[in-house]
């Protein structure tokens, strides 16, 4: 296991976790909108380096995300 996939596993707990109380997903919901989104598909790309950012800070990229395409129900 490479280092960059050593630090995405242990944040996307809390990145999962973050995106399950915002949108009161289920957890499979939140890692299946997660993964199906661009921040999603930058957090998985090594070159991004978008693995090594906060949880917070990717989650609130993907609410960005969701927000101004309004592809997935925005809670506030």
């Amino acid at each position: 296991m490479t280092m960059h996939a050593t630090i995405r596993a242990v944040n996307l707990p809390d990145i999962i976790h973050l995106l399950m109380e915002r949108y009161r997903w289920t957890e499979e919901e939140a890692l299946d909108k997660f993964y199906l989104s661009a921040t999603g598909a930058n957090f998985a790309d090594d070159d991004t380096g978008l693995y090594g950012q906060s949880a917070l800070y990717i989650s609130g990229l993907f609410t960005e995300e969701a927000e101004s395409r309004k592809t997935f129900p925005v809670l506030v």
